[in-house]
């Protein structure tokens, strides 16, 4: 852990807990390189503007990262929190200097296991922003755990889906991909296949109703690239998808940036 490019203080740690304002991004890095990393660094530098009224300097932030990577060549996660140690709950509203905070964690080994969703209504605040304040999410993933499923799956007040507690979903129907039509936080990995895909993106409402039309069902975050989801409540899919093939395929084959 490192903030600025050294081993912050308590004090600064401290303010993550007790004022808990920011954003952050996290990644997967393998022999020093990123998938989207530039799209990562897009992110924080438009959230860093609207959380903070402050230009995020985007190549301090990647000397930031290799510092904290150092020799490492083992595949790992970075997040990046951007976030100003000074402010507290009665400051809030000064001008900030935000800060660069880096954890690194060693990669999880082998594919993720399929995904077994629960659905719960909720929208998060600011949705298109990838931003610290995570406690609804978790607390709706603590009950989807408690209750035998691995995450949950956002439904807003219409019941249409829009995204799962830290991953966006996509649906394969008819030999296509379907995305949820809503507000999400459209994340780095759904992105980069929409770019790399040569066709058009597909979006529209998707309910619960919907869902046994759906042919097979997954999951996309960074640090698991494409996950797939194997039930939504009492709705099965096989785990196993000549799409989701495709699309794996096409997520290897996006060349890495170097941090």
């Amino acid at each position: 852990m490192e903030i600025n490019g050294v081993e912050p203080t308590l004090e600064q740690v401290k303010a993550l807990a007790l004022t808990n304002y920011g954003h952050f991004t996290s990644m997967h890095v393998e022999d020093g390189a990123v998938r989207g990393l530039s799209l990562h660094m897009e992110r924080l530098r438009r959230d860093c503007r609207l959380l903070f009224g402050a230009e995020l300097d985007t190549d301090r932030v990647r000397h930031y990262v290799r510092h904290a990577l150092g020799e490492d060549a083992e595949p790992g996660t970075a997040r990046i929190t951007i976030y100003d140690p000074s402010l507290d709950l009665g400051t809030i509203g000064q001008a900030a200097d935000p800060h660069v905070l880096v954890t690194t964690r060693s990669a999880s080994h082998g594919d993720a296991p399929p995904l077994r969703l629960q659905a719960a209504s909720y929208r998060r605040e600011l949705p298109a922003v990838k931003h610290i304040g995570l406690f609804g999410a978790l607390k709706l993933r603590r009950n989807a755990q408690h209750e035998g499923y691995d995450d949950v799956l956002f439904l807003n007040q219409d019941g249409t889906i829009s995204e799962i507690a830290t991953s966006n979903i996509g649906f394969v129907r008819g030999g296509q991909v379907v995305w949820p039509r809503s507000e999400f936080l459209a994340g780095i990995t759904m992105t980069l296949l929409h770019q790399a895909r040569d066709e058009a993106v597909v979006t529209e409402p998707v309910r619960l109703s919907d869902l046994p039309e759906m042919e097979a069902v997954f999951a996309t975050n960074a640090a698991t690239g494409i996950r797939a989801v194997a039930c939504i409540e009492d709705t099965k899919w096989p785990v196993e998808h000549d799409v989701m093939r495709e699309l794996r395929e096409v997520y290897a084959d996006i060349p890495s940036e170097r941090v």
